[in-house]
């Protein structure tokens, strides 16, 4: 086992949990495997600084029969974007940019980005911007950029017929942005929430304003002071042992799927899985041109939990000090206008998180309305996942986050973190 997992375990009655009430998300986490929802998974509950909770089961990769341990590294996908977004933040307190500068002060290549009108027009019918695209909508998803996968429209489409992958893009992350900007935006800028390839181009900005590869600022500037020792744009040849297959349900494994309701006869197939990305036949493995700062890295457990505990801890870790508390607590704010959650701005799309009483921040959905959001959390509590499933949420008020790690695509597949949610909280006795 590699030291990346050595992370100390406390008694959960230290911290206020119940090992008797544990057990449920143990007997939850092996459920997954023996009914072939999940080859593999592993959870870690932090709560009070200490961890209380890490358990992993399964396979990492079924083909050669290697377990899924605590220190096995996984794709993180889209819970990379809030490590960009913090990122973003180190730089903002740094004085490189305001919220409100349109993006275009930055990367001019925006600067003549036409808007679509929308409907059933073809991509061609546009208009200019009412009002500029800000760096503030990038982090919010609000900027009117959108995602190929989505499939719902003419600008998606255009995204596909265009290649405008992150990751997996052609290029480097400069040229790949550049090629985003001359293709019209789905709405005006701040006038719906809407998943997209944002986090992408706040990541371009942070090569602009750091004067670094976004692989560099992140190599040092995060993971060198937090001793994130695994988390990278790819997985180093000496790792490739402890990388992580990725699978799929045999039925709805797809990106087509997200956001489809499976049929009855879907449902019942979906209690097996296919090899989606071979652990050994991987583009993860090979060194990234683009570094996608919306779903691009591949982590451990201990890499996650150090960036959570971090951001727990009021942005400081063993003396390391990423951001400060007062920038951290503003991130956690719902940014959407007039307290909105994404139900009442977003499109009816995929994303990460449910809507109905989820607002976002800077860099992750955040509940104002637990009641509404139909699940026992805290209000402010915030969260973001990635397509294979992967997913972590922050409780401020019980001094309480959570990580799941696993390998499923589409993460929509089965309710896993809504189930997960519902047995770390009733551990909470304290």
């Amino acid at each position: 086992m590699s030291d990346s997992a050595e992370i100390e375990v406390v008694s959960p009655e230290s911290v206020g949990l119940s090992s008797a009430r544990l057990e449920r998300v143990s007997g939850w986490l092996g459920d997954q495997i023996t009914s072939e929802r999940l080859a593999g998974a592993s959870v870690l509950i932090g709560r009070r600084g200490s961890v209380a909770f890490f358990e992993a089961r399964g396979l990492a990769d079924q083909a050669s029969s290697r377990s899924f341990n605590r220190d096995t590294i996984v794709r993180i996908y889209s819970m990379t974007k809030p490590v960009t977004s913090v990122a973003a933040m180190m730089l903002y307190e740094e004085g490189c940019f305001q919220l409100d500068d349109p993006v275009a002060n930055h990367l001019a290549e925006f600067a003549d980005t036409r808007v679509w009108v929308g409907g059933d027009a073809p991509i061609t019918e546009t208009v200019a911007m009412e009002t500029p695209m800000t760096v503030h909508h990038l982090i919010t998803h609000t900027s009117g950029l959108t995602y190929g996968f989505m499939q719902a429209n003419a600008v998606d489409a255009a995204y596909r017929a265009a290649k405008l992958d992150f990751p997996g893009g052609r290029g480097d992350l400069a040229s790949q942005v550049a090629r985003l900007a001359e293709v019209p935006l789905l709405c005006q800028p701040g006038s719906h929430w809407n998943y997209s390839v944002s986090i992408d181009v706040l990541g371009r900005l942070v090569e602009v304003w750091s004067g670094m590869s976004l692989a560099e600022f992140f190599q040092t500037r995060l993971f060198d002071p937090l001793d994130m020792r695994d988390a990278g744009f790819h997985v180093r040849e000496a790792d490739r042992e402890r990388f992580a297959a990725c699978y799929a349900p045999l039925v709805g494994g797809d990106l087509s799927s997200i956001g489809t309701t499976p049929s009855a006869e879907e449902a019942a197939r979906r209690g097996g899985l296919k090899l989606q990305d071979a652990a050994d036949d991987s583009s993860f493995l090979s060194p990234a041109s683009v570094y996608a700062g919306g779903g691009g890295l591949t982590a451990s457990m201990r890499d996650y939990a150090r960036f959570c505990q971090m951001l727990m801890n009021g942005g400081e870790l063993d003396g390391a000090r990423v951001l400060s508390p007062k920038t951290i607590d503003y991130m956690r704010l719902n940014h959407l206008p007039d307290n909105r959650d994404m139900a009442a701005m977003g499109q009816p799309v995929w994303s990460e998180t449910s809507y109905d009483g989820i607002g976002f921040g800077l860099g992750w959905a955040v509940v104002i309305d637990p009641v509404k959001a139909k699940f026992v959390t805290s209000p402010g509590e915030h969260h973001w996942g990635g397509a294979a499933s992967t997913f972590f949420w922050l409780d401020p008020e019980e001094d309480l986050y959570v990580i799941l790690l696993t390998q499923l695509m589409p993460s929509s597949t089965y309710p896993i973190r809504r189930e997960l949610r519902q047995r770390v909280y009733q551990a909470i006795v304290d």
